[in-house]
């Protein structure tokens, strides 16, 4: 049973992660470690795949109590960072981490300023002051590489209309199309973890991949860390499914300049050339309105905010009576330009 705390050479506090400059900071006496020059003990240690059913806290010997699915968390006695290491060995260590870039409280501020942006939500919601938790959480993904190799047949039309004299003449030109192509997908995220809401995952895309770092601990040190609850072969149908609009598009793109085209055949055969375990940086927001809870996610490095806020009846239907009002009015206006008048 492998707990790693970070402990401060200075003074013995826990040490946590500081996404404003990226390191190990003491918050008691402000010491800061780069985290490349920390050596990782998973890296020391050997593999160990089995679940632990029970860790203790290395600071005040409390039981750490957790679902099988967290690889980091904090005390709930003394507040204590915590890395669950044999959950992060062998099979299961990350292969690279987004670190977060945007604090517990600029995740705040930044949620408040989104929820004033909504228009057509109740003014009550506007406040933003009923936010009920604010999680920082790393969540497994899988990055694919996938290779497509595409054969299409189809038909095609262009139709030329044109007059000669008194007649008007339709020409339909008939074409057989056949196209071979190769294309490769890389990093295709998916969220592989069975807590979290896939929608809501796929919504706070895109992650900035030039922020990709190789996974050391120290990267989770105060932060809620979740394992990958699908491995990469189970989620390869869920990949293959997220680039099939790109490939659709792609092909499309090959056979413009015809009036219609239609697919006799389509083959798309994908491969996984390999999938990388990452960590991805998450705020989850747990949002108290009107006796009703509201979860939504920000983007720990972007600070885009997904979810599905109320939406206040009166609002709406005064957005709907705008529009058509102000459609109505363009109408007429038409109209009386054309000689219409108005009536």
């Amino acid at each position: 049973m492998s707990v790693i705390e970070y402990k401060c050479p200075n003074c013995g506090s826990g040490m946590v992660f500081d996404s404003e400059t990226e390191m190990l900071s003491c918050p008691s006496c402000g010491r800061k470690d780069n985290i490349e020059n920390i050596p990782d003990p998973l890296k020391q240690q050997a593999n160990a795949e089995d679940e632990a059913q029970e860790y203790h806290c290395t600071s005040c010997g409390a039981v750490i109590l957790t679902d099988p699915e967290t690889s980091a968390t904090t005390c709930s006695f003394c507040g204590s960072a915590v890395v669950l290491g044999d959950r992060l060995s062998g099979k299961l260590t990350p292969a690279v981490v987004i670190p977060f870039a945007i604090s517990k409280e600029e995740a705040v501020k930044a949620f408040k300023k989104w929820c004033r942006n909504g228009l057509l939500t109740p003014s009550g919601f506007m406040s933003a002051d009923r936010i009920k938790g604010m999680t920082g959480i790393y969540v497994p993904f899988w990055l694919y590489e996938l290779h497509n190799n595409v054969e299409v047949h189809g038909h095609a039309t262009k139709v030329r209309i044109y007059t000669s004299g008194d007649y008007e003449y339709t020409e339909t030109q008939h074409f057989e199309i056949y196209r071979k192509i190769r294309l490769n997908y890389l990093k295709v995220p998916i969220d592989a973890s069975e807590k979290m809401n896939d929608e809501l995952m796929d919504k706070l895309e895109p992650f900035p991949y030039e922020h990709l770092k190789e996974f050391k601990t120290p990267y989770l040190a105060g932060y809620i860390a979740e394992k990958y609850s699908y491995d990469d072969k189970a989620l390869l149908p869920r990949a293959k499914d997220k680039i099939r609009e790109f490939i659709d598009a792609y092909i499309a793109s090959t056979v413009s300049g015809y009036t219609s085209v239609s697919y006799t055949d389509k083959q798309i055969d994908t491969n996984a050339k390999q999938a990388d375990y990452a960590l991805f940086p998450v705020w989850m927001v747990q949002y108290d309105f009107r006796k009703k809870d509201y979860t939504f996610a920000m983007n720990g490095q972007t600070g885009k905010v997904v979810g599905k806020p109320p939406l206040s009846k009166a609002k709406v239907a005064a957005w709907f009576a705008g529009v058509f009002g102000v459609s109505f009015i363009c109408l007429k206006l038409i109209s009386w330009m054309m000689g219409g008048g108005f009536l």
